[in-house]
């Protein structure tokens, strides 16, 4: 039995609805990179999506909406994803830093401190922070 057997279809629908994201993220510049492409692969494992679901995201990632996490911790653990996909072409251009604010803002960031968040997160990617250390940095930036 996996994971999402023991959750509703709410669960499973809401994997789908950030899969979708981090795949707009990733196209945002009109092709996926070799790395983006093993990003996505172990992530749609991670969140179990099956192969035929990652088709249909491919094809359509706009098809699904955009679901903010109600915990701050969910947020920022899905802000990590994000950002490490806009992070793995390793070029910061002004563009991938606005797609980036955009995605913080639809997961539920203010619009006073988004910037101030999405800096943050990259400075951490820079740094080659894993998952737990980059929402324990995140939760105590103002500390």
């Amino acid at each position: 039995m996996s994971i999402s057997d023991l959750f509703d279809s709410g669960f499973k629908d809401r994997n789908k609805g950030h899969f979708a994201s981090i795949v707009r993220v990733a196209m945002e510049n009109g092709h996926l990179s070799e790395e983006e492409r093993l990003f996505l692969d172990v992530l749609a494992k991670r969140l179990e999506i099956s192969e035929q679901e990652y088709k249909e995201i491919l094809a359509n990632p706009k098809a699904y909406p955009i679901n903010p996490p109600y915990l701050h911790v969910q947020r920022l653990e899905r802000l990590y994803d994000l950002s490490r996909m806009v992070y793995a072409d390793h070029v910061l251009g002004p563009k991938q830093k606005e797609i980036l604010t955009r995605f913080a803002l639809a997961l539920g960031f203010t619009p006073g401190n988004v910037q101030y968040i999405v800096d943050k997160s990259l400075s951490l990617l820079v740094m080659n922070v894993d998952s737990d250390t980059f929402v324990y940095e995140m939760q105590h930036m103002n500390k």
